[in-house]
């Protein structure tokens, strides 16, 4: 039986090529599409809908959402209502915006499964980062993106950051607080470590997680290139699973690398 998808932002940059893809598949089936500026037009069989309370009006397993950093809360607690699971790949949720939408859906029994990058390599940043932050106790991040990227830091890196902070604590030198000339030079602290956002034209997503220690620096590096394909595997295999999960999951790390769950 397939798994019945809508996919919010589908017409966009990743979720134009996550439409593709369910199409293309044997395993999925796309019973919804949004896109405000393209409402009322179809892909495949669907039309597409200005909102995704609309879209949710077909039968669905599992909300995908890559829409815009200000419409992805609402709009994944709008999918829990329904009772139905997500995966989030869109990015700018806060730590506090997760924790709710964590509790609303265990309240409803459902799962939700977010990344801030669902690439291969991403996790294989974080889970490798994991590895080094146990060892090296001295980690900063950078953080690259397109000019036109609207939040920062990237999902990608935020990610990251709260993570290595689960994994050990970052020792500074110095404070940050005691910087003298401009404290925002230091960056954002995030998860414990400090984060500087580059936003440039040429970039797509590029983060570096940097250790170090006395006479020796281990940099380990994620780029994206210019196409939405590494995106792909990764938010189909959450859409795959995160209809058997309960709460939110958090990483595409967490679904390569950790053994499954059961919904509790």
């Amino acid at each position: 039986m397939s798994i019945r998808v809508c996919v919010g932002g589908a017409t966009g940059w990743t979720g134009e090529s996550i439409v593709a893809a369910v199409l293309a598949s044997e395993e999925f089936e796309l019973t919804g599409a949004v896109a405000r500026q393209a409402a009322g037009d179809t892909v495949g069989v669907v039309r597409i809908a200005p909102d995704v309370r609309d879209a949710l009006a077909a039968p669905t397993d599992v909300y995908i959402d890559y829409t815009h950093p200000t419409a992805v809360y609402e709009n994944v607690m709008v999918a829990i209502e329904a009772g139905v699971a997500a995966v989030i790949g869109t990015s700018g949720l806060t730590a506090q915006d997760y924790a709710e939408i964590d509790e609303a859906a265990r309240e409803r029994g459902v799962g939700v499964i977010a990344a801030g990058n669902f690439s291969i390599t991403a996790a294989l940043l974080k889970h490798f980062s994991g590895i080094a932050a146990r060892q090296v106790p001295h980690w900063e991040i950078i953080d690259m993106a397109s000019a036109a990227k609207p939040d920062a830091p990237s999902g990608t890196a935020q990610e990251l950051a709260e993570f290595l902070g689960t994994v050990s604590e970052n020792e500074f030198a110095r404070p940050v607080e005691e910087t003298l000339g401009s404290r925002e030079a230091r960056g954002a602290t995030v998860g414990g470590a400090q984060v500087h956002s580059l936003r440039l034209p040429s970039y797509v997503i590029s983060v570096e997680s940097i250790f170090g220690l006395p006479g020796e620096r281990l940099t380990i590096r994620h780029d994206a290139g210019s196409s939405a394909e590494p995106y792909v595997g990764g938010t189909l295999l959450a859409a795959r699973l995160a209809p058997e999960r309960l709460g939110l999951t958090q990483g595409l790390d967490r679904l390569l690398f950790d053994p499954p769950s059961s919904p509790a």
